[in-house]
């Protein structure tokens, strides 16, 4: 991507952070992030519900408070009643009043096969930013949402799960990060980042190849929603989880005893996951703490980062 260069530029690109961040004033900076996708579900306010909790979830992981979103549509008008496209918009707008966020607009178009998400607008201090960055050796790492969402989803478009088998994980992707992002106030946070497309491990190895550091795993502590494990041993792996695995190969090193099915998991490609917070040792009861508050759907220590070669991940 073409680089731009300005004092004012906090956070771009080149750190694979979870969204750009822009000075305005002392006193206050505008983060901005973008996310779409085909729908995962068959239920069209559910598909906008979590598109728009998904496209928030990258303005809390910087810290932020979401201000504004503008809708992005693509919808195949000629085949799929335009009143399901209403039912998307109102479930992405129930979401952003969740937020306390206001949809101003946004754009649509023609398009061969549904598409929804937000271009998402928040603000922050700029003394109080979190980016994917900042990780250190000894911090522990916390994760606030079960993973295993594409598995799930992959099971429901290939007949292995019904719709109300699968309500567990809408409800999990439909539960914002405003709840983690308060708790990361109660903390002196290192790093953060959402849990999304490229998966845990991605993810993680992404905020350590930015922080100049490694991490180890315990991969029996990372929580997985229901039945995740049984439908991905049947085979429901979204051809993206396999993709990620494959590209983590020179940065993931598995323990013997980690079996195929786990690595999947833990490489599985989520959607509107929770928070992956890297923090002091110490301040991990306390953060716990506060998640639990905020009824946040895990508040799992699945492992720490340590010193070691940027973005390389030992799983045990």
């Amino acid at each position: 991507m073409p680089v731009a260069s300005d004092p004012r530029i906090l956070v771009d690109a080149a750190t694979r952070d979870d969204a750009a961040v822009f000075q305005m004033a002392p006193d206050r900076a505008i983060v901005a992030t973008v996310d779409f996708f085909t729908p995962i579900v068959d239920d069209a306010y559910d598909f906008g519900r979590i598109a728009a909790a998904n496209a928030f979830s990258d303005v809390y992981a910087m810290g932020a408070t979401p201000l504004i979103a503008l809708n992005l549509v693509g919808w195949p008008r000629d085949t799929v009643p335009l009143e399901l496209l209403g039912d998307v918009l109102r479930g992405g707008q129930d979401i952003a009043r969740e937020a306390g966020a206001f949809v101003l607009g946004g754009h649509s178009v023609d398009d061969p096969e549904p598409k929804y998400g937000m271009v998402a607008i928040g603000e922050v201090h700029p003394a109080r930013i979190v980016t994917n960055a900042g990780a250190r050796p000894g911090d522990a790492l916390v994760l606030t949402k079960p993973i295993g969402t594409g598995i799930l989803t992959t099971a429901l478009k290939r007949d292995l799960l019904t719709a109300a088998d699968l309500a567990p994980a809408v409800a999990v992707m439909t539960t914002l990060n405003a709840g983690a992002a308060r708790a990361l106030r109660a903390v002196d946070v290192h790093a953060a980042t959402d849990v999304t497309g490229f998966g845990l491990l991605g993810h993680l190895s992404s905020l350590l190849t930015a922080s100049g550091a490694a991490a180890e795993i315990q991969a029996a502590a990372v929580p997985l929603l229901a039945r995740a494990r049984e439908l991905a041993e049947r085979g429901a792996i979204p051809g993206g989880t396999r993709r990620n695995l494959e590209s983590l190969a020179g940065a993931v090193e598995f323990a013997a005893g980690v079996d195929e099915t786990t690595r999947l998991l833990l490489a599985d490609a989520q959607t509107s996951g929770g928070l992956l917070i890297a923090l002091p040792e110490p301040q991990v009861p306390a953060l716990r703490a506060a998640l639990e508050r905020e009824r946040a759907p895990a508040a799992a220590q699945v492992g720490r980062v340590v010193a070691g070669p940027p973005g390389r991940v030992a799983v045990a």
